[in-house]
């Protein structure tokens, strides 16, 4: 993304403040104003009472300066409060619609970026935009100002002296072009393995248990100290190209300075020009050189703001799911008939995932997929909730095209019950209430009872009010499913999706949960996912998916006698377990 154009995206978010903007403004002139009245009456001061040694005005013109600079000093602390809170105000409008787009973005952009580099884009890149707003915006437009009323005030004065003052000007441009063009590519990279670190650091906290049981902590650390080592050989070169600025810039504005002296001095000796004239040149001259001085200084965190604008607004560029959506009609509340007709899917590798699937599944049937890993099956809840978009065929719901409507309303009649169970921080009643959040107490605390949750949670010192930790780590495997059968029983969706939803528990909360899954699909259209023949042998149909295609379908007493895949992969003990159907009797 170039440059120019970040800025003009972030240009856009500054002003939606119009009237703090020119407040900002006007008060940058005034105070820009007061400081060029220094150099003036600092010359005039010189002409007009010291060489001439006449004092009796001097101390009134002292005290007129010592009033301009205290006013400019003023006026500047106001503009930096305004605009302290303009960069605030900006970077929370920026950080709300950033988050409010990742709420928006398709499932596959998500498996291609890692959760904590996410998380840097979130935080990392908009406190750079923030600091460089804070610290630079003011800065470059004073600049602007100083650099402008300065050249104006040089002219007035002295047109020679002028010129001699600008033989630097062209040198300054050509070396700020060339460190900008290096210095900018630098800062990315080093946005760019910020955000691989977080993502790496995000993947092992979370997955500490997992290193620790297969003894994996030096490894995990060398892997650590990789990427921190890139991050530190790029955060190196960004600051040295960056470095280079301030140095060099000085190194122009001593020898401008030294020129105009000698200069200077030479019409002074002929007579040519005032020893005011030329104390008031230098000052303006160093007014002139400064605001490039200053801002070559903060070129480090200039460069830094726009890297980190570049990545923010490289996500926000992506496409919302919902785009174009808003045409479409909403889905009406449903029976749940199901049906596929030829359905055909690929991800963006090319290869074919589903080829000619056909089935129809009517209101409040249960449709158990089953088959190696790889096969399909969890495409095919995917391509049910419109998670991604199918290649060919139709997939209907009350003989409705799911993609002739809008995916929220689509959404909004499903219920997802994962292998993984995700929960919340906040209070176990929180965690339920997140299927409705109109649900009233006792609604959440019917849902729990009808999933089999409400014994373990009244045995909680707290209850419903118990704040759970980070993923509900306080809580046990099955608990936690529980939990979310609970939420789901509570949402009230006429279709429901399991995907492995006992894969992960033991065989005595197994039971529990069958229980509590038997309560949730009653009445519903639900899609079920298992590799247990507690899970799936009471479905209404069972399809078996192998390479992407129904291999077989039927009921469980159907697809015995027939003596296929299905019938082989119940005898060969790869996940068909039946102990727990014998408990539940």
């Amino acid at each position: 993304m170039k440059t120019t154009t970040t800025l003009g995206k972030l240009s856009r978010y500054l002003t939606k403040q119009p009237l703090r903007l020119i407040a900002v403004l006007l008060l940058t002139v005034a105070a820009s104003g007061l400081t060029l009245f220094g150099p003036y009456l600092t010359g005039a001061a010189l002409d007009r009472y010291i060489i001439p040694g006449r004092y009796a005005g001097l101390l009134q013109l002292c005290l007129l300066l010592l009033g301009i600079y205290l006013l400019g000093s003023l006026v500047s602390w106001l503009q930096s409060y305004i605009l302290a809170d303009i960069s605030q105000r900006t970077v929370w409008s920026l950080r709300r619609d950033l988050f409010r787009h990742l709420q928006r973005l398709p499932i596959p952009f998500f498996a291609g970026k890692s959760h904590g580099e996410l998380m840097s884009r979130t935080t990392n890149d908009i406190d750079n935009i923030a600091n460089s707003l804070n610290q630079s915006l003011v800065q470059i437009i004073s600049s602007i100002i100083m650099l402008g009323g300065s050249l104006t005030m040089m002219l007035l004065l002295n047109g020679w002296l002028t010129l001699i003052a600008l033989i630097t000007a062209p040198l300054i441009t050509l070396f700020a072009k060339t460190v900008a063009r290096r210095t900018g590519a630098q800062f990315k990279a080093q946005q760019q393995e910020l955000g691989k670190l977080n993502g790496f650091i995000e993947e092992t906290v979370s997955g500490h248990r997992v290193v620790s049981l297969f003894n994996q902590e030096q490894r995990i650390a060398e892997q650590f100290s990789e990427t921190n080592s890139r991050l530190k050989k790029s955060g190196i070169r960004a600051q040295i190209f960056s470095g280079m600025m301030g140095p060099f810039m000085n190194m122009f504005s001593h020898i401008t300075y030294l020129l105009i002296a000698v200069a200077g001095g030479w019409l002074a000796l002929r007579d040519l020009t005032t020893v005011g004239v030329i104390v008031s040149f230098l000052g303006y001259s160093r007014q002139f050189s400064d605001p490039l001085n200053e801002v070559a200084n903060q070129y480090n965190m200039i460069q830094a703001g726009v890297a980190g604008a570049e990545r923010v607004f490289e996500v926000m560029d992506v496409p919302s799911e919902y785009e174009g959506e808003e045409s479409l009609p909403s889905l009406r509340p449903i029976n749940g008939k199901v049906e596929f007709r030829e359905v055909g899917f690929q991800y963006d590798t090319g290869k074919e995932i589903l080829k000619h699937i056909s089935f129809t599944a009517n209101p409040g049937d249960t449709i158990a997929l089953v088959g190696p890993t790889g096969a399909g099956k969890t495409t095919i809840v995917n391509v049910l909730g419109r998670f991604f978009d199918i290649n060919s065929g139709q997939i209907l719901i009350d003989d409705t095209d799911i993609r002739t409507v809008n995916k929220n309303s689509l959404r909004k009649q499903l219920s997802l019950v994962l292998q993984d169970a995700h929960l919340f921080s906040g209070s176990i009643r929180d965690n339920i209430r997140y299927g409705r959040l109109e649900a009233t107490d006792e609604e959440v605390e019917l849902a729990a009872v009808q999933a089999y949750a409400h014994p373990f949670i009244s045995r909680l010192p707290q209850g419903y009010e118990t704040e759970l930790s980070a993923e509900g780590g306080n809580l046990s495997q099955g608990q936690m499913q529980l939990i979310t059968i609970a939420r789901a029983i509570l949402a009230d969706r006429a279709l429901l999706i399991l995907d492995e939803a006992t894969s992960s528990v033991d065989t005595l909360a197994e039971i529990q949960i069958q229980k509590a899954i038997r309560q949730l699909i009653s009445g519903r259209t639900s899609f079920v996912i298992a590799h247990r023949l507690s899970t799936i042998r009471h479905a209404d149909r069972i399809l078996y998916i192998q390479d992407g295609r129904i291999a077989e379908q039927g009921t469980h007493e159907q697809l015995i006698l027939h003596k296929g895949l299905y019938h082989e992969l119940l005898n060969s003990g790869s996940g068909l377990d039946e102990n727990v159907e014998q408990l539940l009797g």
